[in-house]
């Protein structure tokens, strides 16, 4: 019986400690086909949904309403960057947002600068909020996929692409 319960506590422990774990993952995709830069941010709709109600408004409803998933879209956009090797800004644009399943997403894109030798990037979306929460960022379709991991006190990291140019 004692197993049982210690089993079941260990069980209820690990679901509850599941909840607590703030991190979003977000590619960074050179795609050859349209010469853009493609950025997909994806966040557990549990964390955005905790995330609307501290940021904006407690009866924030990311779920069913479609100006607080502008407003977290825009939140977030404003917290990401991409910089040049002269640390100018690339300029992104938002495409959308939507849910799907467990997650909420954001979309962004870019074109590619005809040379680019690495990029700075920042991101800080949901970190003033949370100071454990991870962003995970992969680089793809430029040489070997390449991550950053943002967390603890890293602002701005950088990811550099020796022999590519577009």
């Amino acid at each position: 019986m004692i197993a049982l319960l210690f089993g079941l506590s260990l069980s209820f422990s690990a679901v509850t400690q599941a909840h607590q774990i703030k991190a979003a993952i977000t590619t960074v995709l050179f795609n050859p086909r349209t010469e853009n830069i493609e950025v997909m941010h994806r966040f557990n709709l549990h964390d955005a949904e905790h995330a609307v109600k501290a940021l904006f408004d407690k009866q924030a409803d990311i779920l069913d309403d479609s100006a607080t998933q502008q407003q977290f879209a825009d939140y977030v956009t404003k917290r990401f960057a991409l910089l040049d090797a002269k640390q100018h800004s690339l300029a992104l644009k938002t495409v959308g947002y939507e849910t799907e399943g467990k997650f909420f997403w954001v979309y962004q894109e870019t074109q590619q600068p005809p040379e680019l030798a690495g990029l700075t990037i920042r991101h800080d979306a949901l970190r003033d909020l949370w100071p454990a929460q991870v962003n995970t960022l992969n680089v793809e379709g430029i040489g070997d996929v390449k991550t950053l991991t943002f967390e603890g006190n890293a602002r701005l990291l950088e990811v550099e692409f020796a022999g590519h140019h577009h």
